[in-house]
């Protein structure tokens, strides 16, 4: 056991916490001193994180996905998540005010952080989302979004774009927000599966 300095939860990260998620108090320091077992550091590496995602899609190749997640909430682009960037980034996968979660959407898609979305990143996070989706599911998708090129084309249609142009995050915003599809072709969206496993973490 560590001394209590080292496993206390600081009172402003636990106030921005439960300000910014649905997690609870008692929630978040069940949260806290699992992420201390499995990270004694404090801070969680890309190669653990994928491994925590692995663990809610065990039937799926997650990992690129799990990268992009990485990236997208490795805001000091040190390597590492602390506690306050890994609950934020479960809560906005697993669930999130839909404002915030479309902003982080935005980073997820930006994949080189110029602050546009191109094509050729659409298309690469949509090829990472299909690795998760399994076989038999793929085989259910309209013939219009059943492999990654034709759903980034699809994607990128909605936006009235040519290929070579760009998003910006305010355009991608109100493009998602005035057509739900967009969003449901996005994003590899199983929230279900997720909460129920951060359940189980729990207990």
């Amino acid at each position: 056991m560590g001394n209590s300095k080292s496993s206390a939860l600081s009172k402003e990260i636990l106030e921005e916490l439960k300000m910014n998620t649905k997690y609870t108090e008692e929630e978040l320091f069940t949260w806290y001193q699992s992420f201390l077992k499995e990270c004694p550091s404090g801070r969680i590496t890309k190669e653990q994180f994928e491994g925590i995602y692995a663990s809610f899609f065990p039937d799926a190749n997650s990992t690129d996905y799990a990268r992009h997640v990485f990236r997208s909430f490795d805001t000091n682009a040190d390597g590492t998540l602390d506690f306050k960037e890994y609950i934020v980034a479960l809560h906005l996968t697993s669930s999130g005010k839909t404002t915030r979660k479309l902003e982080w959407a935005f980073s997820l898609y930006d994949v080189d952080g110029n602050g546009t979305i191109s094509k050729n990143e659409i298309q690469e996070i949509v090829k990472a989302i299909f690795n998760m989706i399994p076989a038999e599911g793929q085989e259910d998708l309209p013939d219009d979004e059943n492999t990654p090129e034709k759903r980034a084309d699809k994607i990128w249609n909605y936006f009235g774009k040519e290929d070579n142009d760009k998003i910006k995050e305010g355009e991608f915003i109100q493009g998602v927000l005035d057509n739900k599809d967009i969003l449901r072709l996005m994003q590899y969206d199983e929230p279900q599966k997720i909460q129920d496993k951060l359940k189980e973490k729990r207990q």
